[in-house]
């Protein structure tokens, strides 16, 4: 399903007059189309499926197989997502993808693209990671995965208990990296 930027332009001309102000002065007339793009654009993940993601960013290479835990680790990657509890921005988020490759690995970008897929959506910070090791595990063909993510939330630092320092860190743990600890250990171990 699409993003419905007609009903958002209508419905954030509404949320101005809602707020008092009003939408036809000079500063505010382009405002509602503005902001109706702009969601159709940081809200893009919304449009897909995980299944549908994971075909998208589902190219892959032929490597020799390991059974000794070779991982691929793909860290820092730079996302933001908006909360579902009061659409308020998660920012200076940094997501680690990791995972054991089964004979095969998806192109390094696709993990940052999947990352950021899965970001672009009404989210929690710890479905943003389910999210990404459900895409990542389809992609890669792996049931290998792991997901480290740690963020700012505004719904913290900008109201509420303003706390502006505070940062929140989940994780999502798949197959092997859910049962083995020394493998969890050393993937922890170069997170930090």
């Amino acid at each position: 399903m699409a993003v419905n930027q007609e009903a958002i332009k209508e419905h954030i001309r509404g949320i101005l007059e809602a707020l008092g102000d009003d939408p036809d002065r000079e500063g505010l007339k382009d405002t509602p189309e503005r902001v109706a793009r702009m969601y159709a654009e940081v809200f893009e993940g919304m449009n897909y499926t995980n299944d549908e993601i994971a075909a998208m960013f589902s190219k892959s290479f032929d490597v020799p197989v390991n059974s000794t835990g070779d991982m691929v680790v793909v860290k820092d990657i730079e996302v933001f997502s908006y909360c579902e509890h009061h659409l308020a921005l998660m920012y200076d988020m940094k997501v680690a993808v990791a995972y054991i490759p089964k004979g095969r690995v998806i192109g390094l970008s696709k993990i940052a693209r999947i990352a950021d897929m899965a970001a672009k959506r009404l989210q929690l910070q710890e479905r943003i990671g389910t999210d990404i090791a459900e895409i990542i595990s389809k992609a890669a063909g792996s049931p290998d995965v792991a997901v480290y993510i740690e963020g700012c939330h505004s719904c913290m630092t900008a109201r509420g208990i303003k706390k502006n320092a505070s940062k929140t860190v989940t994780t999502t743990f798949r197959g092997r990296f859910e049962t083995e600890q020394e493998l969890k250990n050393r993937l922890l171990l170069m997170l930090k």
